[in-house]
């Protein structure tokens, strides 16, 4: 005879990936840092003043050919911000391997041939579901950390689900 004493049930979900980071998949991560923290707007703000920069300094008689090509750099520069630190990223990780992530109720298991990362759901603030990516975004005020979990190292088509009801029980939609 099996007795409920109130306690709520203990559930032992696991999600297991398996993927080798690519630069999409780091790009994915640094947008959603972006956004959340609201840089878009800053960058696109900035490239947009530098955009108007190099047109005035284009139309202008008094304008230099090189104060149009800085601006047009600058702009340009600042525009590809996200893509350059998704390629450093992918510089410094890319060379462990095959990534081997555990998504349970404790949190997250990363396991590559050289390493081996134990992150606790604490460590979060809360995650954001792209198209392909699960991020998850660290809890400290600039977002140091992001998790990125490519739906492509999913098993199955069912594993989105469960790791998306993982993700919906311990942290919060940001």
């Amino acid at each position: 005879m099996v007795m409920d004493m109130g306690r709520d049930p203990v559930t032992h979900d696991e999600v297991e990936l398996a993927y080798r980071p690519t630069r999409g998949d780091l790009r994915a991560g640094v947008g959603v840092r972006e956004r959340v923290r609201h840089l878009h707007l800053l960058r696109w703000a900035l490239t947009a003043v530098f955009l108007a920069l190099a047109a005035q300094s284009a139309v202008s008689t008094k304008g230099s050919a090189l104060s149009f090509v800085l601006a047009v750099f600058c702009a340009a520069v600042i525009w590809a911000m996200p893509h350059a630190q998704a390629h450093h990223a992918l510089r410094t990780v890319s060379w462990q391997g095959e990534y081997r992530a555990t998504v349970t109720d404790d949190g997250i298991r990363t396991e590559t041939r050289y390493v081996t990362l134990e992150q606790r759901w604490s460590v979060f603030r809360g995650h954001r579901e792209t198209r392909d990516h699960f991020v998850l975004l660290s809890r400290d005020p600039n977002i140091l950390l992001v998790e990125v979990l490519p739906k492509r190292g999913l098993r199955a088509e069912a594993d989105a689900d469960r790791l998306r009801a993982l993700l919906a029980r311990r942290l919060p939609v940001v």
